[in-house]
């Protein structure tokens, strides 16, 4: 496909995927940084081999992939142009993202009951690492959340009908992104230590 043909309004929407891949790829780069960073730590002496992962960790990522699946299905309920059922499906995804956020930090609760906290006498760098890590990717999903209101928002004013879905596009290409990075997030936490 010649990326120079279609209308303009079809250059505009691939100019904004464009972009959307590009703000996903630079923000993957900021999670690599930060495990390979964790990686390069595990040689040092003050590394805490009896740190629990927090079951609420382990919730949090089936809440997270239920919430791709419903934002998933709202394209298919819009282009079916059933908007009770988008509304439904958009509504719990709010839910479970808050639900989400919710679990992440009882997470960290369970690290500080352990006796582990960020920073100070009591802190070590595979809790500081946990909490930059977890509360970094708490920031793309306020972030995926203020996306999810917009297209909430817009669902409701009707914006979106067969065929002019870009804004809920954009806003699933992100929300499905933060939510595959909490699996490779976890599954990295969970399983290098």
């Amino acid at each position: 496909m010649d990326l120079t043909q279609g209308t303009r309004q079809e250059k505009v929407d691939r100019s904004k995927k464009t972009m959307m891949w590009f703000a996903m790829i630079s923000m993957a780069m900021v999670f690599a940084g930060l495990t390979s960073a964790y990686v390069v730590s595990k040689a040092r002496k003050d590394w805490a081999t009896d740190l629990v992962f927090p079951n609420a960790f382990v919730f949090s990522i089936f809440v997270i992939g239920a919430s791709s699946i419903t934002f998933y299905f709202v394209k298919k309920a819009i282009e079916n142009d059933n908007r009770n059922l988008a509304s439904l499906l958009l509504l719990s995804t709010l839910v479970l993202g808050g639900l989400f956020v919710f679990l992440q930090f009882e997470g960290f609760n369970d690290i500080i009951n352990q006796g582990y906290h960020f920073t100070g006498p009591t802190s070590n760098i595979v809790s500081t690492f946990m909490f930059i890590i977890v509360v970094t990717h708490l920031a793309h999903i306020a972030g995926g959340l203020i996306v999810l209101l917009v297209v909430i928002y817009n669902h409701f004013k009707q914006k979106y009908k067969i065929g002019k879905t870009l804004g809920l596009e954009l806003g699933a290409m992100y929300w499905h992104f933060v939510d595959f990075l909490w699996v490779y997030l976890f599954l990295f936490l969970y399983f290098v230590k």
